[in-house]
């Protein structure tokens, strides 16, 4: 088998919007090096003048060199037929193929990442980034961050793991199902072998243990590995491939536990590479007081955790056209409930007394208002979602208290569950949204079978 050990550099880290200023190949036998390439490629763009510093590489020193396409042909006939190895593989690898393919050449070919090698090969060592590695190995590099002096100080590398592989590592990693060379250098297989094929949430974290990534799935160990299935070589991918060194996870009795929790923690954590959810919802409630002449009001205006509104709703636009159903169906005054808002004397006002003109009675106002509020606690129902749990031995479930979303949890099959308050001592409570109540209540109508409907407030 004949190897090409690959070192590139560049203007920037994600071949969409960058170019490559260096290459050098390493033609490796298995045994020994036979064959070197190494060029200066213009990049047809400025270098950054904090890479020119890291590697030397100038503009003044690529602006006669030959573009990538002029030399693919001569690299692509390189690289065809071997097993590209570099360290951390698919940064080089993607810059490659995609100036490949913009040359009208395909490059198809097994990868080995001597990041990944070197941590099962040469398992403890403190550090697995090229100098340092290379350091605890004994290899000196004279030329750190130019191509052929990377690629060279690698060749030594895989040269000593060929030697030291006694457990076959390189050959499972070139096996046909083998996942290894698409995996974050820095994410242990272990990592992903331990993952259930069972719904839940797992969370990518960062070298530290930070979190910074949080999904959901049907099958955790499947949707873990479809992130790393593709190669996509614009700056997220590469970035969030790099900064992956840990995954963790929860697994959840059914697919729909799932969606909610990674909500929740979207929320709660905040994490640097999710997109979807990650934005500031501004939760409005509709609220009810009595001013200082008696009248009761009804208003909608911003949710805040030390408040208990009627109802809440994720826009305004929401919370008013329920405002305005009420107003309508039980004639409330719209001033009195700020719908209404300049100076004109209400609608109501010009065709029967009004409580905005004082010339309707407190309690006959107030009458109305009650039955507004008792009709919207009793159409807010109250149900349970009751499913698989995350073991034969118990069941999920998930809880809307009047309309909105209470939380979830599990109890086992010996446990009564059809009673409210048991099922509420063995939920976890967590912060709802719209989002949220609408996953649960789709579900429900798709599944009616599985809701568990209790005696509304007031019945």
């Amino acid at each position: 088998m004949m190897y090409a050990i690959v070192d590139i550099e560049t203007t920037g880290g994600h071949a969409s919007a960058h170019g490559i200023t260096e290459v050098a190949i390493i033609i490796h036998s298995g045994t020994a090096i036979v064959n070197r390439f190494e060029t200066l490629i213009n990049p047809c763009v400025s270098i950054p003048v904090y890479i020119q510093a890291l590697t030397g590489i100038t503009n003044s020193m690529v602006q006669n060199s030959p573009v990538f396409g002029s030399v693919a042909a001569q690299i692509f006939e390189l690289l065809k037929g071997c097993t590209f190895v570099a360290h951390n593989v698919n940064f080089d690898y993607s810059f490659m193929r995609h100036n490949l393919l913009a040359a009208g050449f395909d490059l198809q070919c097994p990868k080995l990442c001597t990041v990944r090698l070197g941590r099962k090969i040469f398992p403890g060592l403190p550090s697995y980034s090229l100098g340092k590695f290379c350091r605890q190995m004994g290899i000196d590099n004279e030329q750190r961050h130019r191509a052929m002096g990377d690629a060279y100080a690698t060749a030594q590398l895989f040269s000593m793991m060929l030697q030291n592989d006694k457990d076959d590592h390189i050959t499972k990693s070139l096996k046909l199902k083998s996942t290894d060379s698409a995996l974050p250098p820095n994410l242990p297989q272990q990592h992903i072998n331990n993952l259930p094929d069972v719904p839940g949430v797992y969370y990518f974290h960062d070298n530290i243990g930070k979190i910074i990534y949080v999904g959901k799935a049907k099958n955790l160990k499947k949707r873990v590995k479809s992130h790393f299935t593709n190669n996509r070589i614009d700056l997220q991918k590469q970035e969030f491939l790099k900064n992956i060194y840990q995954v963790t996870h929860q697994t959840c009795g059914t697919e729909l536990i799932a969606f909610i929790l990674e909500t929740v923690e979207i929320k709660r954590i905040w994490p640097k590479y999710n997109r979807a959810q990650k934005h500031y919802e501004h939760t409005y409630g509709l609220y009810h007081f009595e001013d200082q002449r008696g009248y009761m009001r009804l208003a909608i205006d911003k949710w805040s955790k030390h408040s208990k509104p009627l109802y809440t709703c994720n826009s305004l636009l929401e919370g008013y056209m329920l405002l305005n159903k009420l107003i309508e169906g039980f004639d409330l005054c719209p001033k009195l409930c700020f719908v209404q808002k300049n100076d004109q004397p209400c609608l109501r006002n010009k065709t029967k007394p009004c409580a905005c003109q004082n010339t309707e009675t407190i309690l006959r106002y107030n009458s109305r208002v009650n039955k507004a509020t008792s009709h919207l606690r009793e159409v807010l129902s109250t149900f349970a979602i009751c499913d698989k749990g995350r073991n034969d031995n118990e069941y999920s479930y998930i809880l809307i208290e009047n309309g909105e979303f209470y939380g979830m949890g599990y109890m086992s099959h010996n446990t009564g569950g059809h009673d409210l308050e048991a099922i509420k001592s063995h939920l976890v409570p967590y912060p709802g949204n719209g989002y949220i109540k609408s996953l649960v209540a789709n579900y429900a109508v798709s599944n009616p079978d599985r809701k568990i409907e209790f005696k509304r407030l007031g019945q």
